[in-house]
C-alpha cells in the first residue's frame, strides 16, 4: 500500500525539522558563551578543597579581561576584611575584596594571554594566562614568570553556577548563578 504524502504530512516534518535546528542551534551558542572566562569563578584553597573567593571576569571597553575579587571566604583565623600589604603603589593597605586583580588579556573564546595576576598574600604581578576547559565548567589559571622558559603553578578555578554559593558563608547550595 502506498501512502500519499499529503501538505500536512510535509508541513508536520518542516516543522520538527525546524525544532529540530533551533533547538541545536540553541544548546550551541550556550555552550560557546560558557566557553570564555568572562563571569563568576571560585577559586579552590588546593589542600582543603574550600572555596576561597569569588572572582568576576568581565571584558572591559579595550577588549581586554580584567577580573576581581567579588566575595571572600576567610578561615576561621584569618583577618575577615584582609588588606594587601605586601602589595605595592597603589594597592598597598588596600582591601582584597574588591580588588582588581586580574588585567590585559587578550585573547577570544578559550585562550587568553598576555594578562597579569597580583597574587594579594605576598603582593607580587606575575604573567598570567587564562585556558578554558571541561565546557567551560573549569579554568585553568597559570601565573608564571618568563626566564629562558616559563616557570610558574597552574590553578584550577570552578565556574559559579546561579545560586550556588551563599556568599555569606560560602556553602554550596546548587543552580546556576551569572
Amino acid at each position: 500500500m502506498n501512502r500519499q504524502v499529503t501538505m500536512e504530512d510535509e508541513i508536520n516534518y518542516l516543522s520538527k525539522f525546524v525544532i529540530i535546528l533551533i533547538t541545536v542551534i540553541s544548546i550551541s551558542i550556550i555552550k560557546a558563551q560558557n566557553n570564555t572566562p568572562v563571569g563568576y569563578w571560585k577559586t579552590i584553597n588546593e589542600e582543603t578543597q574550600e572555596v576561597r573567593s569569588i572572582v568576576k571576569i568581565w571584558k572591559a571597553d579595550n577588549g581586554k579581561l580584567k577580573g576581581k575579587i567579588v566575595k571572600i571566604f576567610p578561615g576561621p583565623d584569618d583577618d575577615p576584611n584582609p588588606v594587601c600589604e605586601e602589595c605595592e603603589g597603589d594597592r598597598k593597605n588596600e582591601p582584597i575584596l574588591g580588588m582588581e586583580f586580574l588585567w590585559g588579556f587578550e585573547g577570544e573564546n578559550k585562550k587568553w594571554k598576555n594578562g597579569k595576576i597580583l597574587d594579594p598574600q605576598n603582593g607580587k604581578i606575575y604573567n598570567c594566562e587564562l585556558k578554558v576547559r571541561e565546557q567551560g565548567e573549569k579554568m585553568e589559571v597559570y601565573g608564571y614568570i618568563q626566564l629562558l622558559v616559563k616557570i610558574g603553578r597552574t590553578q584550577i578555578w570552578e565556574r559559579v553556577k546561579k545560586g550556588e554559593v551563599d556568599l555569606d558563608s560560602g556553602r554550596t547550595i546548587g543552580k546556576e548563578w551569572e
